[in-house]
């Protein structure tokens, strides 16, 4: 198993994640002490992930820990947003598609004829599924740790009856072994998986925790927002240079991992921007 605590975290990260894995998969760890602006700033990252259930869950865990200290205005917020996150997500979603109209031609066959199979492997759709929506969130709005731990948590409680081998065939049709095994490794390195719980993982990569830290950080910062394209009154289109900037930069940091789906993606929300282009 490959530690999650690495020199490239800050104690902001760190409680982030130790949190994060207490809620998700019942791991133990202390919280280190905090400032109240740190505490603020780690409010943001879990907003932005989308993880306030698992947050909670795994802040209860640590409710001893003297390292804890929860400022009176967090445990306020947090009390606000239960109200609207009373249950973990964690689930998979129906239906899933990939940008690239060849890929996805092939995930609907590859769908329709395995429920169609005399041995359908609903746990191996499940998992591709999962795969297929993570990989299509990180593209589109940054890392999504809500998809990883739910994949994460899928595997723990039903890994023993996927079949692994029709699944590695349909990423191999895909084109999204690297994307899966990226995911992989981002539950080795950051929540403390082995990797004999991930078959479809061949290979250690080194690079996942710090592209994991690196998105999350970014998304904490700047929560993804759409492209907006408006009109001067010359009749040219205007585009907020930043933000599309920011995007290209997103699609990139996954394009050696999928090619084809990364091009497909970012030329898609491309043109689907520009029809957004308000008079």
């Amino acid at each position: 198993m490959q530690s999650t605590e690495t020199p490239g975290m800050d104690v902001i990260q760190r409680n982030f994640f130790r949190i994060l894995s207490s809620g998700a998969f019942n791991s133990q760890s202390n919280i280190e002490p905090m400032s109240p602006f740190k505490w603020r700033r780690l409010m943001q990252m879990v907003d932005a992930q989308q993880v306030i259930p698992v947050f909670v869950k795994g802040i209860s865990k640590h409710s001893l820990d003297e390292g804890l200290r929860l400022p009176d205005s967090i445990i306020a917020d947090i009390k606000a947003r239960m109200n609207d996150n009373r249950t973990l997500s964690g689930k998979v979603p129906e239906k899933v598609k990939l940008s690239s109209r060849l890929l996805n031609h092939r995930l609907k066959g590859i769908i329709h004829n395995e429920l169609h199979s005399i041995d359908t492997s609903i746990e191996a759709l499940d998992i591709l599924k999962l795969i297929v929506s993570n990989s299509q969130s990180m593209l589109t709005r940054g890392m999504d740790l809500d998809g990883i731990i739910t994949l994460g948590q899928y595997l723990r409680t039903r890994g023993d009856k996927v079949d692994f081998v029709k699944l590695d065939a349909w990423l191999s049709s895909l084109m999204l072994h690297p994307m899966a095994e990226l995911q992989g490794n981002i539950l080795i390195s950051v929540f403390g998986f082995d990797e004999d719980e991930l078959p479809f993982v061949t290979k250690y990569d080194q690079k996942a925790y710090k592209l994991t830290l690196r998105s999350v950080s970014d998304l904490a910062k700047d929560t993804a927002q759409e492209w907006h394209f408006k009109q001067n009154s010359a009749g040219f289109v205007r585009n907020n240079g930043a933000v599309l900037r920011r995007n290209l930069r997103r699609s990139l940091r996954y394009v050696g991992y999928a090619p084809l789906e990364t091009v497909s993606n970012f030329a898609n929300n491309f043109v689907r921007s520009l029809s957004e282009i308000e008079e």
